[in-house]
């Protein structure tokens, strides 16, 4: 079960500035680090455009001993060549030293607008004003520094989650350029559990591929997504199940906030496919489904129009061995192909359309494998933040 955390696990310290890359009032740089040494694991994005941020990080992260995490928002730092890579080096070099760890042990992400260099003048002046107060004002808050981590975001994304005597806090931003492929989507992990490396990467790795990479607010990948998870073991060891489920639960919970948070969402939808003939074809299906334009706004419509679910489930051509006499669709528990509904059950119908989170499930009959997708309707309002946005 998870909760709203009230706090860092023991050990885990945070501090938030401002550097002006947000037009409004806020913070938008922020730092999470451990006072100890910590054991970690990380993915990230499959961008053949991956941002410099992501480059330097995929070469700290195997270590495996990251200690700090640094994060400008409102500037992905994506497609700046060489100097947007310098730049990324030298804060993971500043945030390091301003909380006591090494470049190596510092990862870096950057999210926003791509195609610009940081303002490195204001970047430095932060850093530096960091480093003179972290030991005194490294009191931000998971709300906090998920809120400085925010881009078009319209609220923080936070969770926990407790396994014996240790914590799981995760914080997480996202609501658009939001279908991960590892894993515009940043989340961290943090726990005092004392975990070893082999077990903190798969259940990372585990948890990941049933829930960030089954999510999709527009089915275009970042260039920018990254996951990490930092274990510092002050807590001391925990059984290990426990600890993958705890893990899962924690990143289960923050897709669901990334999902309902989609730019001009008003409503999560959730996709259930079933008896597949094996998880990969069950969650090509369920993107297929959750993916679909017209299956979002007929969500967003509240329109019980099945014929576009089919549709989508159609477009898997590649899947010869889905028979349409055997698929079944159902919205809300209620069946609607290939039973259609009576004017009896349209009542219902158009109800369970209607709620904040509209559940479709698709029974294709080759298999017994099932996945859950995660998404979320299409708005006018889409379109709005999309028009508006520059690169």
């Amino acid at each position: 079960m998870t909760d709203t955390p009230n706090g860092w696990p023991q050990g885990f310290h945070a501090w938030t500035g401002r550097i002006g890359l947000r037009e409004e009032s806020g913070d938008d740089l922020s730092l999470i680090a451990s006072d100890r040494p910590c054991t970690s694991a990380a993915v990230f994005t499959r961008s053949l455009f991956a941002g410099a941020s992501v480059l330097v990080n995929r070469r700290h992260a195997p270590v495996q001993q990251t200690r700090a995490v640094v994060t400008v928002a409102k500037n992905a730092n994506v497609a700046t060549g060489e100097q947007g890579e310098r730049d990324a080096v030298e804060i993971a070099g500043l945030a390091g030293a301003a909380v006591g760890a090494s470049p190596e042990q510092t990862l870096i992400s950057s999210t926003g607008v791509i195609g610009r260099l940081l303002p490195m003048p204001a970047v430095r002046d932060a850093l530096a004003t960091a480093a003179q107060q972290w030991s005194e004002h490294r009191d931000a808050s998971p709300l906090d520094v998920a809120a400085a981590m925010m881009t078009t975001d319209t609220r923080p994304k936070t969770s926990a989650a407790t396994v014996g005597h240790a914590r799981i806090v995760g914080v997480a931003k996202g609501v658009g350029m939001l279908e991960p492929d590892m894993a515009t989507m940043l989340a961290y992990l943090t726990t005092d559990a004392e975990v070893p490396a082999d077990l903190l990467d798969t259940a990372l790795r585990t948890a990941v591929d049933a829930t960030f990479n089954c999510l999709s607010v527009d089915s275009d990948t970042s260039t920018s997504d990254t996951v990490a998870l930092l274990a510092n073991g002050a807590a001391g060891p925990v059984d290990p199940d426990e600890f993958t489920a705890a893990v899962a639960a924690v990143c289960l919970d923050l897709t669901r906030q990334l999902a309902s948070d989609g730019e001009g969402a008003t409503k999560l939808i959730q996709v259930t496919v079933t008896d597949a003939r094996d998880r990969a074809q069950a969650k090509r299906v369920a993107k297929a489904v959750v993916n679909s334009p017209l299956v979002k706004t007929a969500v967003h419509g509240a329109d019980p129009n099945w014929g576009r679910v089919v549709m989508a489930v159609g477009k898997c051509m590649d899947d010869t061995d889905i028979d349409p006499g055997r698929v079944r669709v159902a919205f809300g528990g209620l069946e609607v192909y290939p039973q259609h509904a009576g004017d009896d059950q349209l009542a219902l119908l158009t109800e369970v359309m209607k709620q904040p989170e509209v559940p479709i499930t698709v029974t294709l009959g080759t298999g017994t494998a099932a996945v859950t997708v995660y998404g979320c309707d299409l708005s006018a309002e889409y379109v709005r933040i999309n028009a508006d946005y520059t690169t």
